[in-house]
Formats: C-alpha cells, sequence, structure tokens
C-alpha cells in the first residue's frame, strides 16, 4: 500500500491532490447534474441532446488543442491554471443562475458546454503535465496515477451527492456549488511551494512549435498505437452518462437518485484500476491493449443485465477496465515523452481522447433512441475490441512478425521473425 501512495511524500503533491479531490468533485457534481437537467428537465427523455451537449463540451479539444498545448509548453503552467479555473468557476455561476431563476433554456445550456468546453481545452495539457514538476521523474507515472485516481475518487463521490442535492434543492444549487469547488482549487495551486517545484525544459520561442509536435508523434508509432486506441474508447466507449441515463431512466425506471448511485458505481471499478496502475512502476503497452478488450466484454455484460444490480455489477468491470487503459495510456505517453514537447503531446493525446466525443455521443445518442441503451453500449464494446485490434497489429510489425507456410507445422503456418 505504502508503494501505491509513494508520491504523496511530496507536500506540493500534497496540496495538489488536495485541491484536485474538491475541484473534481465539484465538477462531477455538475456534470451529473447537467445531465439529468438535459434528460430530464428540458427535454423528455433525449438522450440525442445529452449527446448533443456532450459534443459541445469536448468538441473544441479537435480545435484548439494545437495552441492548448503550445500554451502548456510555454507559459507557467501554475498561472494559466489559476487562469482557467477563474473562468469556470465564472461559467458554472452564471448558468446555475439562470437555471435557478427559471430562465435557462436547452440553447442555454448547450453555449455554456461550449465555452466550458474551450476554457477546459486550455486547461487539459497545462493540468496533466504540471504533476511532472511537483515530484520526482521517477515518481511521474505513480503521480499521474493517483491524479487519476483523484479524479474517479471525486468521479464516485460527486454523482451520488448530485443526485441527492438534485432531488433536494435542484439541479442550478448543484451549479452553484461547483463554482466553491475551483476557488478551493486556486487555493491549493497559490499554496504550492515554489522552491520545491522542478525546473523543466521550455519550448522554445519561434514559429514552428505546433508542426514540431505533430513531427515528434509522427517519428513514434507506439504513441500513434496507443492515440487509435484512445481515440476508439474516448469516442464510441467513455459515453456513460449517455449509457447510464438510458440504462437508468428507459430500461429500469429509476430517478435521479439512482442515476447518481448507479454512476457512484462505475467509479468503484474506476478507483480500483487506477490503484492497480499506480502500484506499478512504469506503465506497459500491454496493460493499454488488454484492458481494451476487457473493456469490451465489460460492456457486453453491462447490455445484457436485466436489472440495476447486475448492470452495476457490470459497471464495476467497466469501470476498472477502462481506467486501466485511460491512466496506463497517460503515463505511458507522459513519462515517454521529451520535457519540452511534452505538453503539446498530451493536447494532441487529449484531443484525439476527448475530442472524438462530438463524434462518437450523438451517434451513441441516437443508437439509444432508436435501438434502445443496451445496443448502445454494444457500440462501447466494440471500441474495446477494436482497441485491442490495434494494439496486436502494432505488436505484430513492431517485432518484424510475418506468416509463412510449413508443411513441418500441425497447422501448416508459422509465424516468423
Amino acid at each position: 500500500m505504502k508503494s501505491t501512495f509513494r508520491s504523496l511524500q511530496f507536500i506540493n503533491f500534497r496540496l495538489w491532490c488536495i485541491g484536485a479531490l474538491v475541484s473534481n468533485i465539484g465538477t462531477w457534481m455538475q456534470r451529473t447534474a447537467q445531465d439529468w437537467l438535459v434528460y430530464n428537465e428540458l427535454t423528455h427523455q433525449d438522450a440525442t441532446a445529452m449527446g448533443i451537449v456532450m459534443a459541445l463540451q469536448f468538441g473544441p479539444q479537435l480545435l484548439l488543442a494545437p495552441v492548448s498545448g503550445v500554451l502548456a509548453d510555454r507559459m507557467n503552467r501554475r498561472h494559466l491554471l489559476i487562469g482557467t479555473q477563474a473562468a469556470m468557476a465564472l461559467l458554472a455561476v452564471g448558468l446555475g443562475a439562470m437555471v435557478i431563476t427559471g430562465t435557462a433554456d436547452l440553447w442555454h445550456v448547450y453555449a455554456f458546454a461550449l465555452g466550458l468546453g474551450i476554457v477546459a481545452t486550455l486547461d487539459g495539457p497545462a493540468r496533466q503535465t504540471v504533476v511532472s514538476e511537483l515530484v520526482r521523474d521517477e515518481f511521474v507515472p505513480n503521480a499521474v496515477a493517483l491524479n487519476s485516481m483523484s479524479f474517479n475518487v471525486a468521479r464516485m463521490i460527486g454523482p451520488a451527492v448530485a443526485g441527492v442535492l438534485v432531488a433536494a434543492i435542484g439541479s442550478g444549487w448543484v451549479f452553484l456549488l461547483n463554482a466553491l469547488s475551483f476557488i478551493v482549487m486556486i487555493g491549493a495551486i497559490l499554496a504550492l511551494r515554489t522552491g520545491q517545484l522542478r525546473v523543466l525544459p521550455r519550448a522554445r520561442a519561434g514559429r514552428g512549435l505546433i508542426r514540431e509536435g505533430f513531427a515528434y508523434v509522427r517519428s513514434r508509432p507506439d504513441i500513434i498505437a496507443v492515440l487509435t486506441a484512445i481515440f476508439l474508447i474516448g469516442t464510441f466507449g467513455l459515453n456513460f452518462a449517455v449509457f447510464i441515463a438510458g440504462m437508468a431512466r428507459t430500461q429500469f425506471g429509476l430517478q435521479a437518485d439512482g442515476f447518481g448511485v448507479l454512476s457512484s458505481v462505475m467509479a468503484i471499478g474506476s478507483v480500483a484500476g487506477t490503484l492497480a496502475s499506480a502500484r506499478r512502476e512504469r506503465p506497459r503497452l500491454r496493460f493499454i491493449f488488454g484492458a481494451g478488450g476487457l473493456f469490451g466484454v465489460a460492456c457486453v455484460l453491462a447490455a445484457l443485465a436485466p436489472n440495476p444490480v447486475l448492470f452495476g455489477g457490470a459497471l464495476i468491470l467497466c469501470g476498472l477496465t477502462a481506467l486501466t487503459v485511460m491512466t496506463s495510456a497517460n503515463a505511458y505517453v507522459q513519462t515517454s515523452t521529451e520535457p519540452a514537447l511534452r505538453g503539446r503531446v498530451m493536447a494532441l493525446y487529449f484531443a484525439i481522447f476527448m475530442g472524438g466525443t462530438p463524434l462518437g455521443a450523438p451517434v451513441v445518442g441516437w443508437i439509444s433512441d432508436t435501438f434502445g441503451p443496451p445496443w448502445a453500449l454494444t457500440a462501447g464494446a466494440a471500441s474495446g475490441f477494436a482497441a485491442a485490434v490495434v494494439g496486436l497489429v502494432w505488436y505484430w510489425r513492431s517485432q518484424h512478425l510475418h506468416l509463412a507456410f510449413d508443411r513441418t507445422s500441425r497447422f501448416h503456418v508459422s509465424i516468423h521473425r
């Protein structure tokens, strides 16, 4: 257990984890309240509308990722994060005030989702790469995993709290509580001991920084394989707001509290996945692609679940395998990338991971509306199986393997380098 939490020996990382946990709880509370607001209050259980909200929230990743990566590599990341956290707090206050006063319509949620997506795009690369400034280099994989665990512990707590609060006081007040959580995060950043921060190489000044980042990724076939797997699972597999809302409300007839509980149940598996990743000294590609295949199996089990209890059990496995993929991929890309290029590579990582949502979320929402929520989950299953195939193809090519006809072999086919 001690090795699992070894990065917490650094006080700056402890401060960061406290602020991030509070902020992430607030963020998951808002996401759950926003999903329920769209699905059950502003529409008549319209999963397509939920997919559009997700597309607007994650769409800016596709357009602004190169810019956000350059900012993360060139600017003081802590100053950048203070600005993005403050902007997200203002957006939460604005949407919360409109919902409380009864003036919010669906298009308002769309507009705020787009605004949040723009700010989150600028926030993401800096939030991920600043972790490497808080701990020594050999602790970075563990710190990345624990940072992910903080996110998923919040994902376990936030939806359940939001489900209760939405039923008790309404969605608008949940948005205002989320605004307060960003203030805690800003306080944690300001409290960091600057004298103990690692000084990492910055990107050079001048033109061509975006092109340099793309060229670096093109030269790394292992990173390309990881990004392809992440795109598949992120686009079609990680639409659990749509999956869980559809299964909870349409399939099982549950209310807001049931939706929140199921979201939290999935996070149990997510936390288990990040803890397992944190125990490993370094991330390995086989965990990424192997967990992708198991994620496909978990989605099939969730689709076939006949009741909320078994569905919740399948969600735990979904969370465990999904977070093994995401945490291992994140740590692998960060630790295998040169420090001066890390922000741009991570920006591309998040553009592919989260930017695929505008493509996948509306499609998955349409499948849920047209054929039913279980069929939407089959899209997630297909993404996991496809990611595993990508891993097999990459391994085959990296090892220079080929099939050969062999009369002496029992099956007349053998594998050679």
